[in-house]
């Protein structure tokens, strides 16, 4: 299996899976999990960033981040 390399840590990611309840977790759903929540965190940014340029901010702040979750 190759190394990915990813902004979220495998280690945090693992950690997420075990406290919502799995036993054990394979190094397969590790990565997968880890370039899934990339993925979603990236179009989180984006969308935040495109809340923010239509105030006319160039400072993204808490509640651009808020709305662009429930988008």
């Amino acid at each position: 299996m190759a190394k990915r390399t990813g902004i979220i840590p495998r280690a945090s990611a693992e950690r997420i899976l075990i406290k919502a309840g799995a036993k054990r977790v394979s190094a397969d759903a590790v990565s997968a999990f880890s370039d899934i929540i990339t993925d979603l965190a990236n179009d989180v940014a984006v969308q935040a960033i495109r809340i923010a340029k239509h105030s006319g901010r160039k400072t993204v702040k808490e509640g651009d981040v808020k709305l662009a979750v429930k988008h």
